[in-house]
């Protein structure tokens, strides 16, 4: 069984997704139908719901979405990580406002589309350790050029858990490994960060990557953080870009076909429903 910490639902009818116009490969609709026939293919049980950087007038409205989705007869999503802004002065109202919905489970802020020096305000940082106060983990999305700020993020608010998405973006295309791998040893150091085994299928060479491709950076990730702090996460529909979800899930399977049964365990279902307490 897998739980998919990584899933983007996106519904043009009722949200704005400016970002979209600009990805033309991923500017169509990916209703929770659509994810659930490949899910159930997939022995994919459980789901959450990863924000997808919508138009900031609407990151409540998504929320509000991913609640009603919830109720499908068939659905599997048990929550969602919702989108917030820790560099506004409003954060705080915000976040009461949001943990106030019992189907939040974690929040993120996409990184690498505002300048590098917004995580290292005081203000981003004060509002990311508010979440340490309530329990609720923050998502890291940065480019792997990024990652170094990551670290100073993660040192400067101890008590929050944090969650790097893809494996922290590495260059897989031109097969780049440093200083990416040592960044990843570096985050790894820091006990309260989880490394998230997603997205690398897409940033590899299209649909002509290569399972060595991919494996490399994936050993050195599940090495690096070891199995009590990783997670899997399909990416979906951004995955895509590299080939189907399919592709993805016998993929990892074979990267990781050598673990013990405990270790599959651990990355595929147990570390997700304690970090999210799912």
């Amino acid at each position: 069984m897998l739980f998919d910490t990584h899933v983007h639902l996106i519904y043009r009818d009722r949200l704005r997704y400016p970002w979209l116009d600009q990805k033309p490969a991923l500017n169509h609709d990916s209703h929770l139908e659509d994810y659930l026939r490949q899910a159930r293919q997939l022995a994919i049980t459980d789901a959450l719901h990863m924000e997808v950087d919508v138009h900031e007038g609407d990151m409540e409205a998504e929320s509000e979405l991913v609640a009603q989705l919830m109720e499908h007869e068939d659905g599997i999503v048990r929550g969602a990580i919702a989108a917030c802004r820790p560099e506004r002065e409003d954060f705080p109202a915000y976040l009461e406002r949001a943990i106030a919905r019992p189907h939040v489970k974690g929040f993120r802020r996409v990184l690498h589309v505002v300048a590098d020096d917004v995580s290292g305000s005081e203000t981003f940082r004060a509002n990311v350790r508010r979440l340490g106060d309530v329990g609720m983990p923050f998502d890291v999305n940065v480019l792997s050029r990024q990652l170094p700020l990551a670290v100073e993020l993660v040192d400067a608010c101890p008590r929050v858990q944090f969650v790097l998405d893809h494996c922290g973006a590495p260059d897989i295309r031109n097969g780049a490994w440093q200083p990416w791998a040592d960044d990843i040893v570096a985050l790894a150091e820091r006990p309260n960060v989880v490394g998230k085994i997603s997205g690398v299928m897409a940033y590899g060479n299209g649909p002509a990557w290569r399972l060595d491709d991919l494996a490399r950076y994936v050993e050195h990730t599940l090495e690096a953080f070891g199995w009590a702090r990783v997670v899997w996460g399909s990416d979906s529909p951004v995955c895509t870009l590299g080939g189907p979800i399919s592709a993805w899930v016998a993929a990892i399977q074979l990267i990781v076909g050598g673990a013990s049964e405990t270790e599959k365990a651990a990355l595929f279902r147990d570390n997700a429903r304690r970090i999210w307490r799912v």
